[in-house]
């Protein structure tokens, strides 16, 4: 147990780790290692060992995405009341916040969090005592031997539990849904990090000079994000082809061990990464608001107006607000007048509004804002109160992790501490043990 990997006594000769370490037994205490095959496959080790391994590295990956949500609920509080256009299609759509821009990563990695979990569960189920498919006569208490091992319960199903390969489908795709939403703000903040648009700027320790042009300063770690996200979205397509192959067969477990494990690691370094860019993103609130009420962000807004103030329907109004802008572009124009709805009223209904609008407060950014105080909206303090449950959200997340990670690591220990003891113990029958009945 306590022999370095490196030190282990591998001989291909013997196949493989699992014969080798039964030699290596049979060298020490002779025949008594024959006790180990006693109603157990090779195989079950192995698959105890992975879900050990993959409970632990999922619970790694939960804290990550937890802390990652906390950064972007205080990076939304912080910019709660910056004002910046938010886009579509990275086309300039409305006035918001980009505190509200960064509340939606916030939402979006709370529901990873449950995925992880459900990831997280079937790890966290024992294959012990499944025998060769259908159970074994001599390991007949499933779940004592699960809870020594530190298991929620012991698989319900021991073929299932032995040979299924759809949790480690689950592990992967939550990992890479994870790290996609932190490729998403990735995407957007190297557009966002560009001198065309200026809205911020990574930490120094993020990016990269160029060797040839000394103007340079590379978002490296964008890149690398975006990469990662590639990479997994990748092994999740691979792991899931070869899910089609007859059941029970060791062809969908031959890369499962290590392409599972690593595509977990590399989701947890992504979303930590993501968290620093995060935490030391400086936000150009001048150059945001700046922006906010630029092209027309506010012609949405005009054209409800036109609804409530001048009771036209909202085609009827939707349309004179677009031939208005657009005979304010075709002119060089960047604002409007209400003299120009009501020409574009005239030329589409045949009439002009009943009263000029006051354009300009109605289309006015923190006005625009401000009136968004649904559930969910960017009005700052619906910015905050999302923040707040983001924040809940997280802590709960955390003590869920940090319980069920001392829950396993306490038994753990103990089943390392007795068999170190049995170690030291003269031989006596394994039924006086508890081992086996």
């Amino acid at each position: 147990m306590s022999t370095p990997a490196e030190d282990f006594p591998y001989d291909p000769v013997y196949g493989d780790a699992y014969n080798s370490r039964e030699r290596e037994l049979q060298n020490r205490i002779g025949d008594a290692a024959g006790w180990l095959h006693t109603g157990r496959t090779r195989r079950e080790a192995g698959r105890i060992a992975f879900r050990i391994a993959l409970r632990r590295k999922l619970l790694e990956l939960h804290d990550a995405v937890s802390d990652l949500s906390l950064a972007l609920a205080s990076a939304a509080r912080l910019h709660a009341e910056t004002l910046w256009a938010d886009t579509t299609y990275l086309q300039p759509a409305q006035p918001s916040t980009f505190g509200h821009y960064l509340g939606a990563f916030a939402e979006e990695a709370t529901r990873h969090l449950d995925r992880i979990q459900a990831a997280h569960r079937w790890a966290n189920r024992s294959p012990a005592g499944s025998g060769g498919v259908g159970g074994s006569p001599v390991l007949v208490n499933r779940t004592r031997d699960a809870a020594a091992l530190g298991f929620d319960e012991p698989g319900r199903h021991t073929r299932d539990a032995m040979w299924s390969v759809d949790g480690l489908v689950d592990a992967v795709v939550s990992a890479t849904q994870a790290a996609a939403t932190v490729d998403r703000l990735a995407e957007d903040l190297e557009i966002f990090a560009s001198p065309a648009f200026g809205y911020v700027r990574l930490d120094a320790s993020l990016c990269r000079a160029s060797v040839l042009m000394p103007q340079k300063r590379n978002p490296y770690a964008l890149a690398v994000i975006r990469a990662g996200a590639g990479v997994l979205v990748g092994r999740a397509t691979g792991l899931m082809m070869t899910q089609r192959t007859p059941s029970a067969r060791t062809d969908n477990w031959l890369h499962a061990y290590g392409e599972v494990a690593s595509s977990v690691d590399l989701a947890t370094r992504l979303v930590r990464l993501g968290t620093v860019v995060v935490t030391t993103l400086e936000v150009d609130q001048v150059a945001l608001a700046r922006t906010a009420g630029e092209h027309f962000t506010g012609a949405a807004d005009l054209a409800e107006s036109l609804v409530v103030d001048q009771g036209l329907d909202y085609r009827s109004a939707y349309r004179v607000v677009g031939r208005a802008v657009t005979s304010a572009v075709e002119d060089g124009g960047t604002v409007l007048q209400g003299s120009d709805l009501d020409s574009a009223a005239r030329d589409l209904l045949g009439h002009g509004l009943p009263d000029l609008p006051d354009v300009a407060s109605i289309t006015d950014p923190a006005t625009i804002v401000a009136s968004r105080d649904v559930l969910g909206g960017s009005a700052p303090n619906r910015v905050h109160e999302h923040a707040e449950r983001i924040e809940q959200l997280a802590g709960v997340a955390l003590r869920w992790s940090r319980d069920t990670r001392q829950a396993a690591e306490a038994a753990e220990h103990a089943v390392v501490r007795r068999a170190e003891a049995l170690a030291e113990t003269p031989m006596i029958p394994l039924a006086a043990l508890g081992l086996i009945g």
